[in-house]
């Protein structure tokens, strides 16, 4: 596990169609975390739908970039997923999604020019990702609360601490 340090630059992203149901997960999960949190100077957090390419100056400015997704791992819907290194392709935005390549694309080109950040991603395994509707499912957004809390928590386990704002 490798820690995040206060000297990294962080970008949590959210990415996902939000026109095509739990697809747009990733963009509601990161509005959450932005709602809900206050984050270390550190951290930019950001709502990248579909962009792909045009996400590639924010992800060359950070030394840590934090994927939220969701994911076709296989496993019962609603099942919160970490991904690092090789499992990163399970996450739709890696795959199988109107922006398969746009991320795999932007990272590797990345890599090419030098600065491809560490990445990380969380996901969540879609209860509908296929129906054209602009809000997520009923039971994504039930586990949208504990899916943030996991992130927060492995975050924090990793030196990235986040502090939940108080109630209004």
């Amino acid at each position: 596990m490798e820690t995040i340090s206060s000297t990294d630059t962080v970008l949590i992203l959210g990415v996902g169609n939000t026109l095509l149901t739990d697809e747009g997960f990733g963009m509601r999960a990161v509005a959450c975390l932005r709602d809900q949190y206050d984050w270390p100077a550190n951290v930019t957090l950001q709502e990248g739908g579909t962009q792909g390419l045009m996400l590639m100056t924010a992800i060359q400015e950070c030394s840590v970039l934090i994927v939220l997704d969701v994911v076709l791992g296989g496993q019962e819907p609603g099942t919160i997923y970490l991904l690092e290194n090789d499992d990163l392709r399970k996450s739709l935005s890696f795959r199988d999604s109107m922006h398969q390549t746009d991320l795999v694309d932007t990272l590797a080109t990345c890599e090419l020019i030098g600065c491809r950040p560490r990445t990380i991603a969380f996901g969540l395994e879609p209860y509908d990702f296929r129906t054209m509707h602009p809000e997520i499912s009923p039971q994504a957004e039930a586990r949208l609360p504990e899916f943030c809390r996991k992130v927060v928590a492995e975050l924090a386990r990793r030196g990235l601490h986040a502090t939940e704002k108080a109630a209004h």
